[in-house]
């Protein structure tokens, strides 16, 4: 049953009832000889014992429709300031429905739960997510690192024993025929050519990181390793720049992915590196004499070359290539050195 048919239903009831009430006490205070007299008395040519009924008959319902449309719009403010507060919407103010703040007072007091909930949720969600990604990036170092330990004990020192076997031959058979030793010094040149590739698979399995170290110490001691450990000239030259944290790091992974990168496919005999600072610019530059390659071609296909341009880009640096055919690459990063205050240095 509808609000407005319960009203009405409910104020005709109570109308009859006051009718009866009031018509006994009527009756206790006037008694009523001749009861034709309801029925032969008019008013507006209808019997008084008819009006009265009527009368409260349509009373009754002008009142229930009444009431029922003051709690109609009461409902509607309720289902409204529920439907804002789902939908994380501030609850307009009953202005003219005084009776009605305590109704707003409590909605105002879930709609604020819910939304401590939601923070609480959300922050759970984002801590888990963390903890999830720095449990995967964990795992993921310890399973490189492990590769990494694998390769170098197994592989690189295969391979290392296999060269020195190999130049030893070469060394105590100094009369066997040309194309022996042909076949020989391309198996040795095959040999280094693995080392080398080893060695830049184990940089990218397990690369140096510069922890508390400054990018000039960081960068000496990885050349220094890869010239104790590579059949490779590298020569450097470091001055000593002061940058920060997030710079010094991209720094050097861009060194790092340019030495691998030479180790790999250059073919080169020689590496340079150089870092400096001129005109408000911090400068780092690496190049080979290797076979040189198409820098358009390799632009948009090679992971690493990517991977070096997005890291300049995220310190708002230039990143040139220039590569030649047999001449070599030589690859130069230019980062303009910023004051705190955003003023060239």
């Amino acid at each position: 049953m509808k609000l407005y048919t319960r009203m009405i239903a409910t104020t005709t009831l109570l109308a009859f009832l006051l009718l009866l009430i009031l018509t006994v006490f009527y009756y206790l205070a006037f008694p009523i000889h001749n009861w034709q007299l309801l029925w032969t008395h008019k008013v507006m040519e209808i019997p008084v014992v008819l009006m009265m009924p009527a009368v409260t008959i349509l009373f009754g319902i002008v009142i229930g429709i009444i009431i029922a449309a003051v709690w109609q719009r009461r409902i509607h403010f309720i289902e409204n300031s529920l439907h804002r507060v789902l939908n994380n919407q501030s609850v307009a103010d009953p202005v003219s429905y005084e009776e009605m703040t305590d109704v707003l007072s409590r909605l105002r007091d879930v709609q604020q739960y819910i939304q401590d909930q939601t923070k609480r949720t959300q922050k759970l969600i984002e801590e888990r997510a963390t903890a999830q990604e720095e449990t995967i990036n964990q795992v993921i170092s310890e399973e490189r690192n492990r590769l990494a330990r694998e390769l170098h004990d197994s592989v690189s020192q295969e391979l290392f024993a296999a060269s020195m076997l190999v130049s030893a031959v070469l060394a105590a058979n100094i009369e066997q025929d040309e194309k022996t030793t042909k076949q020989l010094h391309q198996i040795e040149a095959m040999i280094q050519q693995a080392q080398l590739e080893m060695r830049a698979l184990l940089l990218h399995l397990r690369p140096v990181l510069l922890k508390d170290k400054t990018l000039n110490e960081g960068m000496e001691q990885l050349l220094e390793e890869l010239h104790a450990k590579v059949p490779m000239d590298i020569n450097w030259r470091l001055e000593t720049i002061e940058v920060n944290k997030g710079m010094e790091d991209q720094l050097f992974r861009i060194l790092q992915e340019a030495i691998s990168n030479a180790l790999r496919h250059a073919k080169a005999s020689l590496v340079e590196v150089l870092l400096m600072e001129r005109d408000d610019f911090l400068i780092l530059r690496i190049s080979d004499n290797g076979i040189g390659f198409d820098v358009e071609e390799k632009q948009h296909n090679s992971y690493g070359l990517t991977n070096m341009y997005e890291r300049a880009a995220e310190i708002g640096a230039r990143l040139n290539i220039v590569s030649l055919e047999n001449e070599g690459t030589k690859i130069e990063i230019r980062v303009p050195l910023m004051s705190e205050e955003g003023e060239k240095e």
